[in-house]
């Protein structure tokens, strides 16, 4: 706990005891084991959800909880309300992470010695940070940046550590531990247990006879995915084919978004790369390139705007290189994208860029170029200080009719000859070069640049706002709605031109296709990111009718928020094949193809289906060691169509009939799954991958029925990492808080897709609150005679009924929806603010015996899916009910009565506005009236003045804006109609109307903006209650509240009552009582 006191670790331990007594019963009654009914389910009648498994390359955190946490109210609120239920969970090992992280600890041993002692590194280093702008040709950007200190960049996540060695001391291993790691699969015999003990001392309510490890290590998941995959071959939806693909270098494989330790959902991003031959002879640095074909490899998404061409742009300082293409082809470019190029056999040696000599920007400058489809028969390479060599090729075309950046930068060059100088630019480089129109911009003509930075008076190339947002003007413009004025396709839209011209230049070679990844990956070994093209076996997601499919499940789906709904549709929108094999890591053999593996988002996406038969084939096993149900060879095709598709008897099969019907029952039973949580980032793969296969593999009835998606967790409002400290795993959260008071932080951190906040504050309030109500039960049990008995009759009585049964409805309400921070707010929050005024309201009359037990009960019940073990012990330890409180069902509750909280609240309202007029006539005005009373005589008699309904013009004013109201709009008529009519009543006729409606127009505004401020109901001519019996009904409660000896309540309507104020008359005159709004006058009598 953040506290350090004794109490405070008293009360956390005292939670921790229960949840390992409570925990203890559990196993005992092994009451989350999840068996299927005879028949088939009805609607509600049966729960199955289940959570993405997590990676085991550690413990399991916080972040995991959050997410879990949502799946686990759940199933725990569809259990209380008496569904049969199945949670089950497993856990991912399948990919290339832990073999990487294997491997490096082998290479640290390898460098280090065992155990390693690594060298000291300095930790901070001052590099500039250069942010990219999405520019048209990829690797263009402000000038200069700013230097911002950064770590390291061996730094690993963990804690700050740089070593996995480091990494792996952070979880609190040895040495002699560590040195085990070496070995992948010792992280699978580790990790999983550990995370099956920390779940179960956070409460899951898992059936564990279920749970399971990926790989083929458990031969039995193993056997499954291959059937998973020979099915999807057989249906053609994979395929072998030469694709580009996000590629590691260091592992020699594709890196899918779970191999990445940056750049999650990075895809390719394909360019034109226009071939701009250096005219020789060559300058003397350039002379090893004689007798070859050199060209500056300039990377364009506008291939269509070649024609305008008047230079090419390079970073003076940039550092560039003359790379083998081939034996007579030289491109010169940045050695980052000759890497790229290289893996997508643009290289003489693949995979290996050649160098033949290294140049910088400045060498370049000067270089007389001819570039494809220019007008001008030679240009020339010029500087241009905001070049990327982080993007692209660090080569850049230069088009200023239709840029404004390369119109600006090309100005600015005209302009100073002294910025000329600077870089060696002769005149005739620069100076003769003109705009040369070449596409009509609907708004800003043929020269749409140089008129765009006219209108918006940008001066210089360094304008960067300006020119950011006068290039998304004029490429969108141009793009859509443009038209070609020159070449072949004069006369035709841009967008249509645009492919017809890049196929014209890849067919003549004067252009190549080059792509890289749209932002920075790393891969989990460390190394950057390329895009390779690789003939692998791919899905093919995106193919039409497959998608169809898709976007019906999709359509069919409960996904609780239109933010995810739309997440899925993008992604449907873009998302095309998808390579799903590796030769690196852990997992799964390509069935037919056994020098590949199953990558990890590949193998799961239909194993929910496993888990309604894993207990049956492993019997509890993990790992599927234990072989005496059947063995794995025994699961062949047959086998599982059969038990999940709907196939025919496997007769050729030894399994015995009872086993294969008792699969398929279970199968059937369960599916398909009614909820699916996950953090929303799975949205782009996972999820939708999940779909996709659904729907391929399984009929209609089958398909997915919700996805509940939530944003990430932060810890006290910041963001939780490692490497800052800010970090709990689950197991130090339920050390520090205990696991209820975690799980009440964790449905109080939020609910929706925007990131949630854990708060530790949150957590040891919980702690506070449970420990004190523990207390408070036991006191009122203790001195239970004490209470009023008999059944509830008192008006409080009846309020506090009324809010039991209003949290038992809302907090019901709540759970089925899914928002757990509002079924937290109103079955616990409000119940116990209920009970508290239920406690002030009695007075000497007391509080009664059974509606203190119905509410004990009650909250007991509704907390019971976020607190459990809290639950559980008050069920059984203090209520001394039967059976177990998780099942025991949701409790009974009447209609509430609506118009007695409404009564209530009135009432409530009302007191506090009379104390606070109390107060204020007892310590007198600012202005220190000397009529006004002091302490000295402070009142005791309250006289409260009631008027139940409106009347005369006030009443006509309200009938004229009931008519003027528009309840399927909730707006009022205009002012003047409501004036019109106002004129025409019978208030309006009586007089001056100019003075009338001065005296109506200050009450119809407010009664307006009362209107929008509680709904039409303050329209109503009178409450729907009774306002004087309300009041003289709760009049002790009233003098004591507000410490009065006498407190008498009065109508407004009787004869002389007014008089009744004696000296204090004028003040009800000028405050006089409206229904809801009654006037108090306070006296020493």
């Amino acid at each position: 706990m953040a506290e350090e006191s004794g109490k405070s670790f008293a009360r956390r331990d005292k939670l921790l005891g229960i949840e390992s007594e409570v925990q203890k019963w559990w196993a005992e009654g092994d009451v989350f084991r999840a068996d299927p009914k005879e028949s088939v389910p009805k609607p509600g009648e049966k729960f199955f959800g289940n959570f993405p498994f997590p990676y085991m390359n550690g413990y399991l955190h916080l972040g995991h909880a959050f997410s879990l946490s949502k799946l686990e109210f759940a199933a725990a609120y569809h259990r209380l309300r008496g569904a049969n239920v199945l949670l089950p969970f497993a856990f991912h090992c399948t990919g290339m992470p832990i073999k990487a992280s294997a491997d490096k600890l082998l290479r640290e041993i390898d460098g280090f010695g065992n155990p390693p002692i690594f060298p000291v590194v300095k930790e901070e280093t001052a590099e500039p940070e250069v942010k990219p702008e999405a520019e048209n040709e990829g690797n263009q950007t402000a000038p200069g940046g700013k230097f911002k200190g950064k770590k390291s960049k061996a730094v690993a996540k963990s804690g700050g550590a740089k070593f996995q060695w480091e990494i792996m001391q952070s979880y609190g291993l040895t040495d002699e531990e560590i040195a085990k790691f070496t070995n992948p699969y010792h992280w699978l015999t580790f990790f999983p247990p550990l995370a099956v003990e920390d779940l179960k001392s956070f409460g899951l309510g898992c059936d564990w006879r279920r749970t399971f490890i990926t790989t083929d290590m458990n031969p039995y998941f193993d056997s499954f995915v291959r059937w998973q995959f020979r099915k999807l071959k057989a249906m053609e939806k994979i395929v072998k084919d030469l694709r580009y693909t996000i590629y590691s270098p260091l592992d020699g494989q594709p890196c899918a978004d779970h191999d990445r330790a940056s750049g999650e959902g990075v895809l390719p991003q394909e360019y034109t790369l226009i071939k701009m031959e250096v005219v020789p002879p060559f300058p003397a640095k350039m002379s090893v390139l004689e007798g070859k074909k050199v060209y500056l490899a300039a990377a364009t998404l506008r291939p269509e705007t070649m024609y305008g061409q008047t230079n090419a742009w390079v970073l003076p300082e940039g550092k560039y290189g003359a790379f083998e293409i081939s034996d007579t082809e030289v491109f010169i470019l940045t050695r980052r994208a000759a890497l790229n190029l290289a893996y997508q056999r643009l290289s003489r040696i693949a995979e290996q860029p050649t160098c033949l000599v290294e140049l910088t920007g400045q060498d370049i400058i000067g270089l007389p170029l001819r570039s494809p489809l220019a007008f001008n028969d030679m240009i020339y390479a010029l500087p241009m200080l905001s070049v990327l060599t982080e993007k692209g090729t660090g080569i850049v075309t230069s088009v200023p009719s239709d840029s404004p950046d390369d119109y600006m930068a090309l100005q600015d060059l005209k302009s100073k000859p002294a910025f000329r100088a600077k870089f060696g630019v002769k005149d005739e480089w620069v100076l003769p070069f003109e705009i040369i129109p070449i596409i009509n911009h609907p708004d800003f003509g043929d020269k749409s640049a140089e008129r765009i930075c006219i209108e918006k008076k940008i001066k210089s190339q360094n304008e960067r706002e300006k020119l950011d947002e006068a290039k998304k003007i004029i490429y969108k413009g141009g793009f859509y709605e443009g038209t070609m004025i020159v070449g072949n396709y004069a006369g035709m839209k841009v967008q249509e031109a645009k492919s017809l011209i890049r196929s014209k230049l890849l067919e003549s070679n004067e252009a190549v296709s080059y792509s890289e990844p749209e932002k920075k990956v790393m891969s989990r070994s460390g190394d950057e990111c390329v895009v390779a093209l690789t003939d692998q076996w791919y899905i093919i997601y995106g193919e039409q009718e497959w998608k169809k499919l898709a976007e019906e499940c999709l359509a069919n789906m409960n996904l609780y928020s239109d933010e995810t709904r739309h997440g899925f549709e993008h992604t449907l929108s873009w998302l095309n094949q998808w390579a799903c094999s590796r030769n690196f890591g852990l997992g799964t053999r390509i069935p037919w193809d056994e020098d590949f593996l199953v990558e990890s988002l590949s193998d799961s996406t239909i194993y929910m289906a496993y888990y309604t038969v894993c207990h049956l084939l492993q019997k509890g096993d993990m790992y599927g060691n234990d072989t005496s149900s059947l063995k794995p060879e025994q699961l062949t095709d047959e086998v599982w169509d059969f038990v999940f598709c709907g196939g025919p008897y496997p007769k050729s099969s030894d399994i015995s009939s009872s086993l294969l019907n008792q699969m398929k029952q279970e199968f059937e039973y369960w599916y398909p799954f009614d909820l699916r949580v996950s953090g929303k980032d799975l949205i782009q793969n996972h999820l939708t991958f999940c779909i996709y296969n659904h729907t391929a593999i399984f009929p209609t009835n089958l398909w997915p029925r919700g996805f509940r998606c939530n944003g990430h967790i932060m810890l006290n409002s910041e963001k939780m990492s490692k490497s800052t400290g800010n970090f709990r795993t689950l197991r130090q959260a339920i050390e520090e808080f205990s696991a209820d008071a975690t799980r009440f932080s964790l449905a109080d951190a939020g609910d929706g897709m925007d990131d949630a906040n854990f708060v530790f504050d949150t957590a040891n309030a919980a702690i506070l609150r449970l420990t004190k109500e523990l207390s408070w039960m036991q006191e009122v049990l203790a001195a239970e005679d004490s209470l009023r008995s008999g059944p509830p009759s008192t008006y409080a009585d009846k309020v506090f009924d009324s809010e039991i049964n209003i949290a038992v409805k809302m907090t019901e309400k709540n759970y089925g929806d899914y928002m757990f921070r509002e079924a937290l707010k109103t079955g616990f929050y409000d119940l116990q603010a209920a009970r508290d005024e239920y406690r002030l309201s009695c007075g000497v009359e007391g509080m009664n015996r059974s509606l203190l037990w119905r509410f004990m009960d009650v909250q007991t019940r509704l907390i019971a899916p976020i607190c459990p073990h809290y639950s559980e012990h008050v069920w059984r330890e203090i209520l001394k009910k039967e059976g177990f409180v998780i099942k025991a069902g949701l409790p009974g509750a009447d209609f509430p009565d609506l118009v007695l909280k409404k009564a209530n609240k009135y009432l409530q309202d009302s007191i506090v506005s009379m104390r606070k007029l109390l107060q204020k006539q007892v310590s007198g005005s600012k202005k220190g009236n000397a009529n006004i009373l002091n302490s000295q005589n402070k009142p005791n008699t309250g006289l409260i003045f009631v008027n139940e309904q409106y009347d005369g013009w006030k009443k006509e004013c309200l009938i004229i804006l009931q008519r003027n109201y528009d309840s399927v709009t909730c707006k009022f008529a205009p002012d003047q109609e409501v004036i019109s009519e106002l004129q025409r009543s019978a208030i309006g006729q009586e007089g001056n109307f100019k003075q009338i409606q001065k005296l109506c127009m200050p009450f119809l505004r407010f009664k307006k903006d009362e209107v929008m401020a509680v709904g039409i109901q303050a329209l109503d001519l009178k409450l729907p209650f009774g306002e004087i019996e309300v009041l003289r009904t709760n009049s002790d409660l009233i003098r004591r509240q507000l410490g009065l000896d006498n407190v008498q309540i009065l109508s407004a309507e009787d004869p002389g009552v007014i008089q009744r104020a004696g000296p204090h008359a004028s003040l009800l005159r000028q405050n006089p009582p409206s229904p809801g709004n009654p006037t108090a006058i306070f006296l020493n009598e």
